[in-house]
């Protein structure tokens, strides 16, 4: 080979090494896609808040027995999250007492509004209504020992960035309750294993689940953070 044709051939060797050491180093430094929330919701309810009322609602949800396994008692800190009427906000906050606190939360104003009314005239001073974002409650940091999500999971269009904004505000221990039913989570329930993977997804653990309606459709889980 002459010196001319070997000037060539390595001058080929040396350029296309160098491509295709640029185009892997290009491919490795590119960022990694964020995760997204693509699964279908159920359009959050915003007629009249008074349906939420309905009698016997407390027996069949078992809420005081709901209330025992998330430690809710005097003193503690509380979120409820998607509030609606507020209809398990004033029972947590009358067990919570004046020496703790319940963070309403919720994107419809109209609830917050009607929240607000509702703790006037019932005289509970330990509520805070706060209006959330959909993918975050805007929950004071720190501060939650408790949060409930009373049939309101299927609603959350993002469900996972909503979980990974809400971490700074538990406390070491806190406990995250979800109520809800099995269904496609366009007709107002979301399948459970579903639950239970978006939880792990945004850092936490199934703590434990219950079934008290006995109907294979109603489930209550509870989560922790994962350690």
């Amino acid at each position: 080979m002459t010196s001319k044709y070997r000037f060539l051939f390595l001058s080929f060797i040396l350029w296309t090494t160098t491509a295709c050491c640029t185009a892997a180093f290009a491919q490795s430094t590119a960022p990694a896609a964020k995760p997204t929330d693509t699964r279908k919701t159920s359009t959050p309810y915003t007629g009249d808040l008074s349906i939420f009322e309905t009698p016997g609602r407390e027996d069949k949800l078992q809420i005081n027995r709901v209330m025992d396994i998330l430690g809710i008692t005097l003193g503690k800190n509380i979120a409820d999250i998607g509030a609606g009427s507020g209809w398990f906000t004033v029972r947590a906050a009358r067990r919570t007492g004046e020496g703790g606190h319940v963070y309403a939360v919720d994107i419809n104003p109209e609830a917050i509004r009607y929240i607000d009314d509702r703790m006037q005239k019932e005289q509970l001073h330990n509520i805070k209504t706060i209006q959330g974002k959909e993918d975050d409650p805007q929950l004071p940091a720190n501060q939650i020992d408790a949060v409930l999500l009373l049939k309101t999971y299927h609603e959350i269009a993002k469900a996972v960035t909503l979980l990974h904004n809400l971490h700074p505000a538990l406390r070491p221990g806190a406990k995250v309750g979800v109520i809800d039913r099995n269904g496609s989570a366009d007709n107002h329930g979301v399948n459970r294993d579903i639950v239970v993977k978006e939880f792990a997804e945004a850092g936490y653990q199934l703590a434990s689940s219950y079934d008290f309606v006995k109907d294979g459709m109603d489930y209550f889980l509870v989560f922790t953070v994962k350690q």
